[in-house]
């Protein structure tokens, strides 16, 4: 049966659309609402789905029928960052789940039921054994599928980061696919013990073939003063080669030193071969919030095109020391703006673009890893990136790379701490998080007109294709607004929504001409799939969840698209 090809993707139509039949308001503990952006796995003839509130749910890849579901019962009273969960990972007759409320689920593939046999009656709870764990419920989640390697299940965590400095630690730890017992664990932050976070919230690779687990890593708490936890950081915004059966680390390469601009490792590291003199070289692409590519050898973790250290502008806050140089990639460019002043104000009236330039002046501005600064600093990419945590998709046989990157600018705020209650009074529309144990308090905004639109010039949002061979830019495909997902590479097109606009597109992998547009019932801050199914049948399936409420609805859609 034919595949799904720019020559007829035009007659893809809606084949099923399931919902979860969720609410879409917050739990009782407060924190933003669910987003339902999981990815489907396809595996023993069934379609995998999890969902923001703790389900997973067996259907009929065909019709879209539930065949099972299981619910975890999350806390309902936590107080979840990000109430979501990107999905399950199917392995021999099990689905491991990692709920909102970090547990870990070994859920038999067949029947929907718990594992028995694994851990405590089919579940871990993860925020047990770490060195310093969560004080509330919703410091410490889970919003990511586990990775399983050598009959080892592996799981990081995702940490409220912004909220103290001793925030929970961030152990990486593997767990017998079998039985549930703990076989190893890995501390990125054992260099800074004043600090938390620094975890692997995004979603950790394998390569089976070579025994390695590829682990990407956020910034170490709190996100915006470091004065507390001296030098680069090792091993935050990295990503690290561990050994599959004992966790030992086998190389590392850090993005950002000493991060003072929450720019985590948030897209997972994508394994491609890259082409170079005739042979054939196993590399690992690591895509980074500034917007940086860098491209590894996998085996070594040495970069396959130059990384400089460049001088970068210093803190002028009382007890920070920035890291004086940052890494570079000499190849490929960067895929979003670094650098943004009030003399780049946009808007699309002339009274949007006078509002923006008013409050871009008097920020400090000098460029990409300007420090957080007690007037205010502009910061270009913004804390979502550049490259976001829907990743790159690779394609080894082109050599190609596909990355979705943003263009939005954020405006960052130190607040001395015996201003902090004025402070939120008078600026109620920030996002204002204590950073408790330091002398300063983070507000920050994405930099929006009135109306929502960007303050920086357009395109907000880019999709590029990348060639690993030479690290130039192949095309670049402009999209209306910022993107939150990843794209799909199926064939000779590419997939993607990520979007507020409630649909998914199509593009043609040689020239990112867009090919095709799908409606959706709300947008899909998700990363779609591809399957064949048992009748031959190729379907498109995405998880249509909707963005931010101010963006557009929100919904709990999965939407599968076929040929008729």
């Amino acid at each position: 049966m034919a595949s799904i090809n720019p020559g007829n993707v035009n007659h893809l139509k809606v084949a099923w659309t399931y919902r979860t039949g969720e609410p879409l308001t917050a739990v009782e503990g407060g924190g933003r609402p669910p987003a339902f952006e999981a990815t489907a796995v396809y595996a023993n003839s069934l379609l995998y789905i999890s969902t923001p509130f703790g389900k997973v749910i067996a259907l009929d890849p065909l019709t879209g029928t539930e065949r099972w579901k299981f619910d975890a019962e999350i806390n309902r009273k936590g107080n979840y960052g990000d109430l979501t969960s990107r999905g399950v990972t199917a392995w021999q007759d099990r689905i491991f789940f990692a709920s909102i409320d970090a547990r870990l689920f070994a859920i038999d593939a067949r029947t929907g039921k718990r594992c028995e046999d694994f851990g405590d009656h089919g579940h871990i709870d993860l925020t047990k054994g770490l060195r310093r764990g969560p004080v509330y419920v919703g410091e410490y989640e889970e919003t990511t599928p586990p990775a399983v390697v050598d009959g080892l299940v592996i799981v990081g965590s995702a940490i409220a980061d912004n909220v103290r400095l001793n925030a929970p630690t961030p152990e990486v730890r593997a767990f017998d696919a079998h039985t549930g017992a703990l076989r190893w664990t890995w501390d990125p932050l054992t260099g800074s013990p004043n600090a938390g976070a620094g975890n692997a919230w995004s979603r950790i690779t394998v390569d089976p073939e070579r025994h390695l687990v590829f682990v990407p890593t956020g910034s170490a708490s709190p996100d915006y003063y470091g004065g507390l936890r001296p030098g680069d950081n090792l091993y935050a915004n990295s990503v690290v080669a561990l050994r599959s059966q004992t966790g030992a680390m086998v190389w590392h390469f850090q993005t950002v030193h000493h991060d003072l601009w929450d720019y985590d490792v948030a897209s997972p590291p994508a394994l491609v071969t890259v082409r170079r003199g005739g042979k054939a070289i196993p590399a690992v692409a690591v895509g980074s919030k500034t917007g940086h590519i860098f491209l590894l050898d996998r085996v070594t973790g040495k970069p396959l095109f130059p990384v400089e250290e460049r001088p970068v502008p210093k803190s002028d806050v009382p007890g920070e020391e920035a890291s004086p140089t940052q890494p570079f990639p000499t190849l490929p460019p960067p895929l979003a703006s670094q650098h943004v002043t009030s003399a780049d104000a946009s808007g699309r009236t002339e009274a949007d673009r006078k509002w923006c330039e008013e409050q871009m002046t008097g920020l400090r501005a000098e460029g990409i890893f300007t420090p957080p600064s007690l007037q205010g600093t502009l910061v270009a990419p913004g804390n979502i990136g550049g490259l976001h945590w829907g990743g790159i998709a690779a394609d080894s046989t082109r050599g190609l790379l596909i990355a979705p990157s943003n263009n939005l600018t954020a405006v960052v705020r130190l607040v001395p701490r015996d201003q902090v209650a004025a402070y939120r009074k008078e600026h109620p529309d920030w996002e204002t998080t204590a950073q408790v144990g330091t002398p300063y308090a983070m507000s920050r905004m994405f930099l929006l007109t009135p109306s929502h639109i960007p303050c920086n010039p357009p395109p907000y949002g880019m999709l590029t294709a990348v060639d690993t061979e030479t690290g130039k830019f192949r095309w670049q495909a402009s999209l209306p607004s910022i993107t939150l997902g990843a794209p799909l590479i199926a064939g000779d097109l590419v997939f993607l929504g990520a979007t507020p606009e409630p649909v998914i597109r199509g593009f043609d992998i040689k020239t990112g001409k867009e090919v095709w547009k799908g409606d959706l019932p709300a947008s899909a801050r998700s990363t779609p799939m591809t399957f064949r199914a048992s009748n031959g049948k190729q379907f498109i399936v995405i998880a249509a969840g909707g963005h931010e409420p101010f963006l557009g609805k929100l919904d709990n859609a999965l939407v599968a698209f076929t040929l008729p």
